[in-house]
């Protein structure tokens, strides 16, 4: 079979590959593949997935690959206090807004 021959197949439903499809749109776009962000949502849509699905499975990516640069900004500051000698308190942004 041709790469990519199986995304043309009739629409499908089987949910374990739908959400496998979902997943696989996710982490390409926290790996950043053009290819692979086509290739998944072609998938995914053959699978039934809806616009509004695919845009929660890539806000899922976005605030994971948020997260993580957050998380990692601890290496940052470990590194001025070895540094400096001083000690780095920071404390999460205040949420004014309500």
């Amino acid at each position: 079979m041709e790469f990519g021959a199986e995304l043309s197949l009739p629409l499908r439903t089987n949910p374990r590959t739908r959400k496998q499809q979902f997943i696989a749109v996710a982490v390409a776009h926290v790996t950043q593949c053009p290819y692979c962000i086509r290739g998944h949502t072609k998938a995914a849509m053959r699978e039934g997935a809806t616009p509004e699905e695919l845009m929660e499975a890539i806000w899922v990516a976005a605030e994971m690959r948020a997260g993580a640069a957050y998380a990692h900004s601890a290496l940052t500051f470990n590194e001025v206090e070895r540094l400096s000698g001083r000690l780095i308190v920071l404390s999460p942004p205040n949420d004014n807004s309500s």
